[in-house]
């Protein structure tokens, strides 16, 4: 593997013959035989063991194969702040590769490894992927332990997954994922309900100062997600805005404060000095400060709530810009600010969010990033499947294409359950499924050993009953749905109707309604009509 101390700060060399997926790490991770600086080498300390994140993909067949630079202590989104300097962006020459998981973002954009863990506290999972021409997965917090990982902002901190595609990060993302008793900021997955279908796909109202090549990435964005059959709806994008604005003007500056203040206190002759001011600025926050913020942040998160009631995913410009070495060194702060204006809302208000390439414009790449409420990672990564497939952009710097759609397999997230009379779309009791969060997943068909009647009643409905001889096929939908969801349907059915196993004509077996053979006794037979449409 190509060794540049700008990219990897620590590089291992493996036995002869070792076999995996070669696996960079971002050198605030933990990693057992490599030191962990954090990007301040007089920091340096030796690990016992992997991070927990790191261990679960080792036992997956993931090789460790060096720590890459970043901001120093995660604080940065430029990708400048180190002393080891800053990585050169293989996908954009002269432009700044984004921090603060600067050098995991160059390896896979340069194709030196498929797959690179970052960390993403105010967007650093997201921006170097922008930057890069690449794929960076922002999980939900709590979803992928932090235990191992040296601190930024405790208990926003999320670890988070580069790749040049959607299905090599997911695949990555999901193996390394899962509770873990020792971290105290790690959550157990609920069961959630995704929505399916046409989605609704949130745009702010208004984009000011944006670049014009960011803002017409935005737009090609919107066209392809048309293009996939979803629906754009402009929402007010202002709460979202106003949380950004906490991260590094509240109280939360003061948890990095915690973090590795008092070693920045001893004033480190390696310490970044723009980092040491903002991290050591953190005593500067009170409690009278901290909950003033903590109250702000709450009354936002409801206004944002507010805004998910009218989308699904909200599509936004990673950056504002791209910015040069000299754009930074110019304006150190004031950069940095600026490029957190489309990420640093995101763990503050508890969201998950994928970052893609959309376009090039003027040989460099312009990125964009879906984001989803909380658990909604699957939702995510499907979208963003298929959005990649359909820009067929080269891959990072490598040159490299996609060759064929991207399969990805996705973490059951519902009960499956088969409908064919009422709860069909457009008929009377469709509301019902979608007001317990149900979401379709396509047609189906029965297998032919069913016969099929249409039972009486204030709202009809069909019976369908498995014979031994002379069955035939009947046509529903499949939706995807809650434990708690399944339970109401249940609750609202009644007999002679009952839920049982259904066989589709693909043989495999599923949840749906089925009737007593006694409860269909002298009504009509509509089997050969072939759907409750039409009977």
């Amino acid at each position: 593997m190509v060794h540049d101390p700008r990219i990897f700060l620590h590089q291992i060399a493996l036995p002869p013959g070792t076999t995996g997926i070669p696996l960079a790490v971002k050198d605030n991770i933990d990693v057992a035989g490599m030191p962990t600086t954090a990007g301040c080498p007089s920091f340096a300390y030796q690990p016992a063991a992997d991070a927990a994140v790191v261990g679960k993909l080792r036992a997956a067949g993931y090789v460790p194969m060096g720590k890459t630079n970043l901001d120093q202590f995660a604080t940065g989104l430029v990708g400048t702040r180190s002393p080891a300097g800053m990585p050169d962006n293989p996908a954009a020459p002269g432009f700044i590769s984004g921090g603060s998981s600067s050098g995991s973002g160059v390896a896979v954009a340069a194709g030196i490894v498929p797959v690179a863990l970052g960390t993403d506290t105010a967007g650093s999972g997201r921006i170097p992927a922008a930057f890069g021409n690449i794929v960076g997965i922002k999980p939900t917090k709590g979803w992928l332990s932090t235990q191992g990982v040296v601190p930024a902002v405790r208990s926003l901190d999320c670890v988070s997954v580069f790749a040049l595609t959607v299905a090599e990060a997911w695949r990555a993302t999901t193996l390394a994922a899962g509770f873990d008793g020792v971290d105290v900021f790690s959550r157990q997955r609920p069961g959630v309900t995704l929505p399916g279908g046409s989605l609704r796909i949130g745009v702010p109202t208004v984009l000011d100062d944006v670049d014009p090549a960011w803002r017409a990435g935005h737009l090609a964005a919107q066209e392809i997600l048309r293009g996939l059959g979803h629906q754009i709806v402009t929402v007010d994008f202002s709460p979202f805005a106003a949380a950004a604005s906490l991260l590094y003007g509240g109280a939360w500056v003061a948890e990095r404060t915690a973090a590795v203040g008092d070693f920045l206190d001893r004033e480190p002759a390696d310490a970044d000095p723009v980092v040491s001011r903002i991290i050591r600025g953190g005593r500067n926050h009170d409690a009278l400060a901290a909950w003033r913020g903590t109250y702000e942040l709450a009354r936002l998160r409801r206004l944002a709530d507010a805004q998910w009631e009218r989308m699904d995913v909200l599509l936004l410009p990673t950056a504002c810009r791209h910015p040069t070495p000299a754009d930074v060194a110019a304006d150190p702060v004031g950069v940095n600010s600026a490029l957190g204006r489309f990420t640093n809302f995101a763990n503050l208000l508890d969201t998950s969010a994928i970052a893609l390439p959309v376009s090039y414009a003027g040989g460099v790449p312009v990125g964009i990033t879906l984001f989803a409420p909380a658990w909604h990672d699957p939702l995510l990564a499907r979208l963003g499947a298929a959005f990649q497939d359909a820009t067929a952009l080269p891959l990072g710097a490598t040159g490299r294409r996609l060759t064929a759609p991207q399969d990805l397999v996705i973490p059951d997230d519902g009960l499956v359950v088969a409908v064919f009379g009422a709860h069909l779309q457009g008929e009377p009791l469709h509301q019902h499924l979608l007001s317990w969060g149900a979401r379709l997943v396509g047609p189906c068909r029965t297998a032919p050993i069913y016969r099929c009647h249409r039972l009486p009643g204030a709202i009809e409905r069909p019976g369908l009953v498995r014979v031994e001889t002379g069955g035939g096929e009947f046509s529903g939908e499949l939706y995807r749905m809650s434990p708690e969801a399944l339970g109401r349907l249940v609750a609202s059915v009644a007999p002679p109707l009952g839920l049982g196993t259904v066989i589709l004509a693909d043989r495999k077996p599923v949840i749906g309604f089925i009737c007593e053979a006694i409860g269909v006794v002298g009504t009509p037979d509509i089997t050969d009509r072939g759907s409750w449409r039409n009977r």
